[in-house]
């Protein structure tokens, strides 16, 4: 018998208590009424939606800075809150938590996309512990049910209050966080040698695509990307959205997923067509899908929604769309729209008024062949690297649920 299962045995032999968050705490807000000039000169530190979304506890070193007057009545995250992020583009995504689990050099806010829970007894659990609670499957799954949405999903406080957790007692949330700990230590270090590779792999796929694509515009000529383009923006499918359908709905999701994530439509209200690219115009802060291409090798599966523009060429005589694919993903020239603060919506004519280099046609397509050979090394890499991470992660998920699960003894 392991030392949990004696603490469980002596603590709690028959089960454990569970209750809804609306009973034993409170939840709150982020920052509000902020304007860009507030974040441009900030006096006061404040967790990003990032921070939440990317740690189980707050890295209070990646705190950005916000200006906060001494008379505004904003809340201070304090330790031991659970911060969750408001919104996703899939439910499975939404209410992802975070934990303050030490206390910084001065005060902390939380941003406006975010909220926060505050136990109303702090002896009730150990932050440690409630850092991989709510990252469980069963509270995610929870989590996932309070959202509402079609295209963009939001989280339901007033669904959250029922959200139900099991409270051990703190011997066994202490025995429970120093297993996690140490194995999330090792998994660590088992992932790291895997993750470096696939980083350097992509780091070097990116280095050669930016030398690739950087010209002498006092050399090669080059154009309004209006003057080669017909643009058009994608129109919503909330009504049409169906578990399979004839369509593929290209939303942000699927192109930052390169094609994963997929939602469904009957109708084709906005189709694309081969050698059309589309391009991800909205994203949050600092996130990795504004300005995201895809680009369409068939005809006839896809319909266009909302957040998403269409770019087809006009004349391919003189310019390669693959080469063009390249040159607009992620492109800087639309980048620099994003000051990292609010949602960055980028219009059609941030799209349109960017420059695009034009070699000729025969070194274009020398440079896509490159090109897709590094997307393809980098690919095959992928398939294997990631798939080992994917393992370690899968087989950490499941202790830890197995951890996190708690049962009367006698079932």
């Amino acid at each position: 018998m392991t030392k949990l299962d004696r603490l469980i045995a002596e603590l709690c032999p028959d089960e454990v208590e569970t209750s809804a968050l609306g009973t034993i705490g409170n939840f709150y807000s982020g920052l509000s009424g902020k304007s860009k000039e507030d974040f441009a000169i900030g006096n006061a530190r404040y967790i990003t939606y990032m921070n939440v979304f990317n740690n189980i506890a707050i890295n209070i070193d990646m705190s950005e800075c916000v200006r906060v007057g001494a008379d505004e009545r904003q809340n201070v995250v304090q330790v031991g809150d659970v911060l969750f992020t408001g919104s996703s583009e899939t439910p499975d995504e939404c209410g992802m938590s975070s934990v303050l689990i030490e206390e910084g050099s001065q005060p902390l806010y939380l941003n406006s996309f975010c909220f926060g829970f505050r136990f109303s007894n702090s002896e009730l659990f150990l932050p440690g512990f409630t850092k991989y609670l709510f990252r469980s499957s069963d509270l995610r799954k929870q989590i996932g049910r309070t959202a509402n949405g079609v295209t963009r999903f939001n989280v339901s406080k007033e669904k959250m209050k029922r959200v139900v957790i099991p409270i051990p007692p703190l011997p066994v949330q202490r025995e429970i966080v120093r297993i996690l700990d140490n194995f999330t230590e090792l998994t660590a270090e088992l992932t790291a040698e895997l993750t470096a590779e696939l980083t350097a792999r992509k780091k070097q796929y990116e280095y050669y695509k930016q030398l690739l694509l950087t010209f002498d515009d006092s050399v090669i000529p080059h154009k309004r990307l209006g003057d080669i383009c017909a643009f058009l923006n994608g129109k919503a499918h909330e009504s049409d959205i169906v578990d399979s359908g004839g369509y593929v709905v290209v939303n942000s999701r699927f192109i930052s997923t390169d094609g994963t994530v997929r939602k469904y439509s009957d109708k084709q209200i906005c189709p694309v067509y081969r050698n059309d690219i589309l391009m991800v115009m909205s994203d949050l802060p600092n996130g990795r899908a504004l300005g995201r291409c895809y680009y369409v090798e068939s005809n006839n599966l896809y319909t266009l929604n909302q957040r998403v523009c269409v770019l087809s060429l006009l004349n391919n005589s003189e310019l390669d769309s693959k080469y063009l694919f390249y040159v607009l993903n992620r492109n800087m020239q639309l980048l620099r729209y994003d000051n990292g603060v609010d949602q960055t919506n980028l219009k059609r004519d941030y799209i349109l008024n960017i420059s695009i280099s034009i070699p000729a046609l025969e070194e274009q397509k020398h440079i896509v062949s490159i090109l897709d050979r590094f997307d393809t090394m980098t690919t095959d890499i992928s398939n294997g690297l990631p798939a080992e991470i994917a393992a370690r992660q899968k087989q950490y998920e499941y202790y830890r649920d197995k951890l996190l699960t708690f049962k009367p003894l006698s079932a």
